[in-house]
């Protein structure tokens, strides 16, 4: 006779976990509890129902209980809550949330995948009014774009800006809405650096929803929210998505041990402190890649592969558990973000010595129709030269990249491994020199001392500080827009005018974004020049790093006129 396994929670690592102990066990009797209407539905795909790009809230529903009953032999129950655990006698105890009834349920191996709760701090009033929304569920979905029209709301205000609340804030102001997206911190999308989060900054900017940073909510009322700072914002619906926390009140009630921030420990096999009871998914602590610390991930990828290998436990199977990198894309209007490993702040917070390649080129022949600018971020380990993460901004395929740099990580491999790394081209997809292979040849230089660099973020310290500043583009370039007290010297031309570049103090050139510059820098280098720094950038990145903040903040530009192309 076969095992009978129970699970709690039918979302991604419910149901995953389902449908692979299946495949291992034809004879398992398989049972998933689901206390809300839905099992197996993409919460990932929940924002995109609001502006219709999924026209129909039933289509976020993958598979339904009798579908998983005649493909699987899997008793999928909705509207049934387990309520109790007891590990002595190895069952459960279960409420039925439309009748009341409350049963009993034996198991042999019990699986937790309880998911996370969305967070509605107690501290903001008003938190608990009938216009204020999550975003988890089909139901939760379902509950805003009803009240919305119901109430012929205008004005929507989504606090948070992670990816839920920037992909919630497009879908709102796709369909119409006039949005409002707060953020606490001062930058949206946590993963990625500062300087890269700004060029996505400006597209939320140009299409018209009002990007609040650095400012918390305080109280939600009937047509506003009001913030820290005494600003109130015009709302008639609010969405939070601040967060999420674990679910771990069952864990809690059965003893279990808890990890990092109240989430339910497991060991490298997904055990929780009892070895019948197993957990997988949101609610869960995971072990980080690069230092080995608990940490936790709420994504869709990493729960189903913890989905599969806590199954496989059950049934002998050998499982590999590497940790987690992170990896993650997010669309904002045209633009598309992408990221892969740890990103600059949370090297530095760990004393791990890095360095950073930043390259703007097109993502495909410059000449093919289409063709956009690539912001691309690779950092790497000092002196190793280990690949450590990777960001991408643009309007093409960044998640191309960023899945090329994620199996580097996996693999550990470091940029000499990827210097001759043999990529698929075509003009309608790639350049011959990949912006991978790009960024590689460009850490290598860095990392080998070949020539030195400033980072876009300094920029404006050096115009402040009245540094000595070059700017490499040709003469009809420089008078359309510079950098406030920039030196106009060609790259055409600057041979013929190295008496006008100093040799007694630092000397800092830029382009449009750093391939003339560099040229420049290293010509000049093996001509005497020993203090000669290439901007990270260039003009192109000085002006989508700068744009944001002289706009919010009403601060005078360092350009004298910015030029996004």
């Amino acid at each position: 006779m076969g095992k009978k396994v129970l699970i709690v929670g039918g979302v991604a690592g419910g149901a995953s976990v389902a449908a692979r102990v299946r495949r291992l066990d034809e004879s398992a009797e398989i049972v998933m509890f689901e206390r809300g209407p839905y099992v197996s539905f993409s919460n990932c795909c929940i924002p995109f129902h609001i502006s219709g790009d999924i026209e129909k809230s039933e289509s976020l529903v993958l598979m339904t209980p009798p579908e998983f009953d005649k493909q699987y032999n899997i008793d999928a129950r909705v509207y049934n809550e387990v309520v109790a655990i007891n590990k002595e006698e190895k069952t459960v105890s279960v409420k039925n949330v439309q009748t009341g009834e409350t049963y009993e349920e034996a198991y042999d191996v019990l699986f937790l995948a309880p998911g996370a709760n969305a967070v509605r701090p107690r501290s903001i009033a008003g938190i608990d009014s009938k216009h204020v929304f999550v975003m988890k569920t089909v139901p939760d979905v379902a509950a805003l774009t009803a009240y919305t029209k119901a109430n012929e709301v205008k004005d929507v205000a989504v606090v948070g800006g992670g990816y839920i609340g920037l992909e919630v804030a497009e879908n709102l102001k796709m369909a119409g809405y006039n949005v409002s997206l707060i953020e606490a911190q001062d930058q949206i999308m946590a993963p990625l650096d500062y300087d890269m989060v700004q060029i996505i900054n400006r597209e939320i900017m140009k299409n018209g929803v009002d990007l609040i940073l650095k400012d918390s909510v305080q109280a939600i009322g009937s047509d506003e929210v009001t913030l820290a700072s005494g600003r109130t914002v015009k709302a008639q619906a609010v969405v939070m998505a601040i967060g999420v926390s674990p679910e771990n009140a069952l864990a809690k009630q059965a003893g279990l041990e808890l990890g990092v921030a109240g989430s339910i420990k497991v060991n490298h096999h997904y055990q929780t402190s009892n070895p019948h009871i197993y957990a997988v998914g949101d609610a869960i602590e995971t072990t980080c890649f690069f230092t080995g610390q608990k940490t936790q991930l709420t994504l869709a990828g990493p729960a189903q592969r913890q989905a599969r290998a806590a199954a496989d436990h059950v049934y002998g199977r050998t499982y590999l558990n590497t940790g987690v990198i992170g990896s993650s894309s997010v669309k904002m209007f045209g633009l598309n973000s992408a990221n892969t490993g740890l990103n600059e702040k949370e090297f530095q917070a760990r004393g791990i010595a890095y360095d950073f390649a930043y390259i703007i080129p097109k993502d495909k022949v410059s000449i093919m129709p289409g063709a956009e600018n690539l912001f691309f971020k690779l950092i790497f380990a000092v002196p190793s030269g280990k690949i450590l993460g990777a960001q991408a901004v643009g309007r093409g395929n960044v998640d191309k990249r960023i899945d090329v740099i994620a199996t580097a990580i996996m693999l550990n491999a470091n940029l000499e491994d990827l210097k001759e790394l043999e990529l698929t081209y075509s003009p309608h997809f790639s350049t011959a020199k990949d912006v991978v292979n790009h960024a590689v040849l460009v850490g290598l230089n860095i990392l080998n001392g070949e020539f030195k660099k400033v980072p876009v973020t300094k920029v404006r310290e050096l115009v402040e500080s009245g540094a000595m500043i070059i700017d490499a583009r040709e003469e009809h370039e420089h008078k359309k827009s510079h950098v406030k007290g920039a030196v106009n010297i060609p790259l055409s031309q600057f041979r013929g005018r190295l008496d006008e570049i100093p040799k007694d103090q630092p000397v800092y050139v830029h382009c449009r974004s750093s391939q003339r510059s560099y040229n420049m820098v290293r010509a000049l280098g093996q001509l005497g020049f020993e203090n000669i720094y290439n901007i990270d950038g260039s003009f192109l990145g000085i002006s989508e790093y700068e744009y944001f903040n002289d706009v919010t903040l009403n601060r005078d530009p360092i350009v004298t006129e910015y030029n996004f192309n």
